[in-house]
Protein backbone atom coordinates (compact mmCIF):
# COMPACT_ATOMS: atom_id res chain seq x y z
CA UNK A 1 0.00 0.00 0.00
CA UNK A 2 1.30 3.45 -0.89
CA UNK A 3 0.76 6.58 1.14
CA UNK A 4 0.97 10.11 -0.24
CA UNK A 5 3.73 12.50 0.66
CA UNK A 6 2.09 15.01 3.01
CA UNK A 7 3.02 18.65 3.53
CA UNK A 8 4.42 18.59 7.07
CA UNK A 9 5.74 22.16 7.19
CA UNK A 10 6.26 25.24 5.04
CA UNK A 11 7.65 28.75 5.02
CA UNK A 12 7.00 31.80 2.89
CA UNK A 13 9.57 34.42 2.00
CA UNK A 14 8.60 37.81 0.61
CA UNK A 15 11.19 39.97 -1.11
CA UNK A 16 13.93 38.32 0.94
CA UNK A 17 12.08 38.47 4.28
CA UNK A 18 11.46 35.16 6.02
CA UNK A 19 7.92 35.00 7.36
CA UNK A 20 8.54 31.82 9.35
CA UNK A 21 5.76 31.38 11.89
CA UNK A 22 3.72 34.27 10.43
CA UNK A 23 1.77 32.67 7.55
CA UNK A 24 -1.19 30.47 8.43
CA UNK A 25 -2.36 29.31 5.00
CA UNK A 26 -1.34 29.55 1.37
CA UNK A 27 -3.42 28.74 -1.68
CA UNK A 28 -0.69 27.81 -4.11
CA UNK A 29 -1.04 28.88 -7.76
CA UNK A 30 -3.16 26.65 -9.95
CA UNK A 31 -1.66 25.42 -13.20
CA UNK A 32 -4.49 25.87 -15.70
CA UNK A 33 -4.70 26.21 -19.47
CA UNK A 34 -7.06 28.55 -21.28
CA UNK A 35 -9.08 26.40 -23.66
CA UNK A 36 -11.52 27.55 -26.35
CA UNK A 37 -13.98 25.38 -28.19
CA UNK A 38 -13.38 24.91 -31.93
CA UNK A 39 -15.48 23.12 -34.54
CA UNK A 40 -15.19 23.34 -38.31
CA UNK A 41 -16.56 21.65 -41.40
CA UNK A 42 -15.74 17.97 -41.67
CA UNK A 43 -15.51 17.52 -37.88
CA UNK A 44 -18.02 15.38 -36.02
CA UNK A 45 -17.94 17.69 -33.01
CA UNK A 46 -15.91 20.31 -31.23
CA UNK A 47 -12.48 20.02 -29.65
CA UNK A 48 -10.80 22.37 -27.26
CA UNK A 49 -7.88 24.41 -28.59
CA UNK A 50 -5.14 25.35 -26.13
CA UNK A 51 -4.66 29.13 -26.10
CA UNK A 52 -1.97 29.28 -23.42
CA UNK A 53 -1.92 29.57 -19.68
CA UNK A 54 -4.61 31.22 -17.61
CA UNK A 55 -3.81 34.08 -15.26
CA UNK A 56 -2.20 32.74 -12.10
CA UNK A 57 -2.78 33.98 -8.57
CA UNK A 58 -1.54 33.01 -5.16
CA UNK A 59 -3.56 33.77 -2.05
CA UNK A 60 -2.05 33.70 1.41
CA UNK A 61 -3.14 34.47 4.95
CA UNK A 62 -0.80 35.94 7.53
CA UNK A 63 -1.70 35.55 11.17
CA UNK A 64 -1.83 39.03 12.66
CA UNK A 65 -0.08 42.07 11.24
CA UNK A 66 2.64 41.43 8.68
CA UNK A 67 5.01 44.38 8.74
CA UNK A 68 8.12 43.52 6.71
CA UNK A 69 7.96 43.57 2.93
CA UNK A 70 4.35 43.17 1.88
CA UNK A 71 3.47 46.87 1.65
CA UNK A 72 6.73 47.96 -0.02
CA UNK A 73 5.73 46.83 -3.51
CA UNK A 74 1.97 47.46 -3.29
CA UNK A 75 0.81 49.62 -6.21
CA UNK A 76 4.10 49.27 -8.07
CA UNK A 77 3.84 49.95 -11.81
CA UNK A 78 6.24 47.05 -12.41
CA UNK A 79 4.58 43.68 -13.23
CA UNK A 80 7.05 41.61 -11.19
CA UNK A 81 7.83 43.97 -8.31
CA UNK A 82 6.96 41.44 -5.59
CA UNK A 83 8.77 38.13 -5.20
CA UNK A 84 7.43 35.30 -3.07
CA UNK A 85 9.14 32.00 -2.35
CA UNK A 86 7.24 29.09 -0.85
CA UNK A 87 9.30 26.27 0.61
CA UNK A 88 7.53 23.08 1.61
CA UNK A 89 8.60 19.88 3.32
CA UNK A 90 6.55 16.95 2.04
CA UNK A 91 7.13 13.76 4.02
CA UNK A 92 6.33 10.09 3.46
CA UNK A 93 4.77 8.19 6.36
CA UNK A 94 5.94 4.97 4.68
CA UNK A 95 9.68 5.49 4.88
CA UNK A 96 10.19 8.98 6.34
CA UNK A 97 11.75 10.49 3.22
CA UNK A 98 11.37 14.24 2.85
CA UNK A 99 10.80 15.83 -0.54
CA UNK A 100 11.58 19.55 -0.69
CA UNK A 101 9.29 21.66 -2.86
CA UNK A 102 9.97 25.27 -3.80
CA UNK A 103 7.69 27.63 -5.69
CA UNK A 104 9.09 31.02 -6.69
CA UNK A 105 6.71 33.61 -8.08
CA UNK A 106 7.04 37.23 -9.12
CA UNK A 107 4.12 39.53 -9.63
CA UNK A 108 2.02 42.18 -7.88
CA UNK A 109 -0.03 42.23 -4.73
CA UNK A 110 -3.52 42.76 -6.10
CA UNK A 111 -5.29 42.89 -2.74
CA UNK A 112 -4.09 43.25 0.83
CA UNK A 113 -7.01 42.46 3.12
CA UNK A 114 -6.38 43.71 6.64
CA UNK A 115 -9.02 41.44 8.16
CA UNK A 116 -11.38 42.14 11.01
CA UNK A 117 -9.92 44.10 13.92
CA UNK A 118 -10.86 42.91 17.40
CA UNK A 119 -8.91 43.29 20.62
CA UNK A 120 -6.96 40.13 21.37
CA UNK A 121 -7.92 38.55 18.07
CA UNK A 122 -5.48 37.07 15.58
CA UNK A 123 -6.68 39.58 12.94
CA UNK A 124 -5.95 37.41 9.94
CA UNK A 125 -6.12 39.14 6.58
CA UNK A 126 -5.74 37.79 3.07
CA UNK A 127 -3.32 38.83 0.36
CA UNK A 128 -3.77 38.00 -3.32
CA UNK A 129 -0.75 38.18 -5.62
CA UNK A 130 -1.10 37.98 -9.41
CA UNK A 131 1.78 36.19 -11.07
CA UNK A 132 3.87 37.00 -14.14
CA UNK A 133 6.68 34.52 -13.36
CA UNK A 134 6.38 31.03 -11.82
CA UNK A 135 8.91 28.28 -11.11
CA UNK A 136 8.14 24.94 -9.45
CA UNK A 137 11.08 22.88 -8.20
CA UNK A 138 10.51 19.42 -6.69
CA UNK A 139 13.40 17.60 -5.03
CA UNK A 140 15.93 19.82 -6.83
CA UNK A 141 14.42 19.42 -10.33
CA UNK A 142 12.81 22.39 -12.07
CA UNK A 143 9.49 20.91 -13.19
CA UNK A 144 7.64 23.99 -14.54
CA UNK A 145 8.96 27.46 -15.32
CA UNK A 146 6.83 30.20 -16.84
CA UNK A 147 7.98 33.69 -17.72
CA UNK A 148 4.91 35.30 -19.27
CA UNK A 149 6.45 38.57 -20.57
CA UNK A 150 9.53 36.65 -21.77
CA UNK A 151 7.31 34.13 -23.62
CA UNK A 152 9.03 31.18 -21.92
CA UNK A 153 7.23 28.00 -20.88
CA UNK A 154 9.48 25.14 -19.73
CA UNK A 155 8.33 21.68 -18.62
CA UNK A 156 11.10 19.45 -17.24
CA UNK A 157 13.67 21.23 -19.40
CA UNK A 158 11.59 21.22 -22.61
CA UNK A 159 11.06 24.75 -23.92
CA UNK A 160 7.54 24.50 -25.30
CA UNK A 161 7.58 27.98 -26.84
CA UNK A 162 11.03 27.88 -28.49
CA UNK A 163 9.60 27.25 -32.00
CA UNK A 164 7.08 30.10 -31.60
CA UNK A 165 9.78 32.53 -30.48
CA UNK A 166 11.93 31.46 -33.45
CA UNK A 167 8.97 31.99 -35.83
CA UNK A 168 8.53 35.49 -34.37
CA UNK A 169 12.25 36.26 -34.64
CA UNK A 170 12.60 36.80 -30.88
Amino acid sequence: MALPKILKDFNLFGDGNSWQGLIQTITLPELARRMVEFEAGGMDGPIEVDMGNQLMEMTWTPGGLLVDGVYDTYGSPIHDAAQLRFTGSYESDEDGTVVPVEIVVRGRHKTIGMGEAQKGDNSTGEITTTISYYKLTIDGEVVIERDIPGNVFMVRGEDRLADRRAALGT
